[in-house]
């Protein structure tokens, strides 16, 4: 089968992001009217979230993965002393998951990471939240630099900064309440407001009922375990939301359910979004830019929309060639060459 170099249903996504219910935008508006009343908002909106610049992340091979041609124990078959060198190099191998990676966010703005696995989104966030270190480069929130370190030292950019990861199962503690997994960040990052009214109001915000918090994880779907994490993440008043594959564990009807929220929420609380995902429909659902990561280096980036339709790089045109996509009235398959029904004017004619 043949693919086009520029489909249309990616773009076709893009166009359709779903606007926000009206009633249940201003019901989330509520959720953080009282955190951001702020004169200098105009200013604040003008400024960048993350500045990244030249940020590079390598990690040790294991030993197996060092072994090749010329290693000791990989057999005969080079020049006496050929071995001893290979193995002293291969102590010092290593595999660059970031390379070079520069990027701007806005503040709020929507910013889609895509890429096949092992292309190095995950370290790539890890380092912009400060859960590990740079070879090179640098990682600035709000102006201000990003350095992992101890959890206390960390504190004011976790109250900025939240994550939802992809599998709530490991990211719940399945020994505490829902009531408390919610209000967790409130205590950690020692926030001074009525944890109890604020827990209640994220989880309505997230359409859950109140009465949930005393539940525990192992008693809710994994689209309503989803929806826990993401009120988790709400709860402190974040600016940032970041999701590493938040919906990838999800079946497809629960994903649209969670994508929806996700669009509204970033709306009404005002957030900017970095996702993380190897699924384009999804970035193009919910983000205004769009980056291709590919082997550690960002490949193309622009608006989402741009990018999908009229992609410059041939790593992102495969990409897009690889999204599935079944028959229609409008867009038949296409037949394998030499085989198949004549779809040409004349065939058509002559059927």
């Amino acid at each position: 089968m043949t693919h086009s170099t520029q489909p249309d249903r990616p773009a076709e996504i893009a166009r359709t992001r779903p606007a926000p219910r009206a009633a249940a935008a201003s019901t989330r508006r509520e959720v953080d009217a009282a955190g951001r009343s702020d004169p200098g908002s105009a200013r604040a909106a003008a400024e960048a979230a993350f500045e990244v610049t030249g940020l590079s992340r390598s990690f040790p091979l294991p030993r197996a993965a060092r072994r090749g041609p010329g290693h000791p124990d990989a057999g005969s078959g080079g020049q006496p002393g050929d071995g001893k060198r290979a193995g002293r190099a291969s102590r010092h191998a290593s595999r660059q998951a970031v390379r070079g990676v520069t990027l701007t966010l806005p503040a709020g703005a929507s910013l889609g990471i895509v890429g096949e696995s092992g292309s190095g989104k995950s370290t790539l966030v890890r380092l912009l939240l400060g859960l590990d270190r740079p070879d090179a480069g640098t990682v600035r929130y709000r102006g201000r630099l990003v350095r992992a370190g101890r959890p206390r030292d960390l504190r004011w950019l976790r109250r900025d900064v939240q994550v939802v990861l992809q599998d709530p199962v490991a990211s719940l503690n399945p020994r505490l309440t829902v009531g408390a997994i919610v209000a967790e960040p409130l205590e950690c990052l020692r926030v001074a407001e009525d944890h109890d009214a604020r827990v209640d109001e994220v989880l309505r915000a997230v359409d859950l009922p109140t009465e949930v918090r005393g539940r525990y994880p192992h008693e809710f779907s994994g689209g309503q375990r989803q929806r826990i994490a993401i009120a988790r993440a709400l709860a402190p008043r974040p600016r940032v939301l970041v999701g590493d594959e938040p919906v990838s564990a999800l079946d497809v009807s629960v994903r649209a359910q969670i994508l929806d929220l996700l669009a509204e929420l970033t709306i009404a609380s005002q957030l900017s979004l970095i996702l993380v995902s190897h699924d384009l429909g999804v970035v193009a659902r919910l983000c205004d830019q769009v980056a291709v990561m590919r082997a550690g280096e960002f490949v193309e980036q622009g608006p989402t929309a741009q990018v999908l339709a009229n992609p410059a790089h041939p790593y992102t045109r495969t990409l897009l060639a690889a999204v599935p996509r079944l028959p229609g009235p409008a867009s038949p398959l296409e037949p394998t060459p030499g085989q198949g029904p004549d779809t040409s004017p004349e065939g058509a004619a002559s059927g």
